[in-house]
């Protein structure tokens, strides 16, 4: 088992295309059930974005494939990634 607190700052990698998302910056946690619903990970170079309120990926919760100590692996298509933006 690991705390929500663990998952801060694991690196994000789309094992699709191998490229890295960046870092996990926060969790969704449903209200209702208290499970983790998504992890959100700023976008790169979208600083304006991100004081706008926007630029961060949303990655539902079924989209990670594993959980590492270092890394979280997450299987996305790249029509996909473009619908979290």
């Amino acid at each position: 088992m690991f705390r929500g607190y663990n998952l801060r700052q694991k690196e994000v990698v789309n094992i699709k295309t191998a490229e890295r998302l960046g870092y996990i910056h926060d969790v969704e946690i449903s209200e209702i059930t208290g499970n983790i619903e998504a992890i959100i990970v700023p976008r790169r170079g979208c600083i304006l974005k991100r004081l706008l309120g926007g630029g961060e990926l949303i990655i539902p919760w079924d989209a990670i494939e594993v959980v590492g100590e270092d890394l979280v692996l997450v299987r996305l298509f790249s029509a996909d990634v473009e619908k979290l933006t």
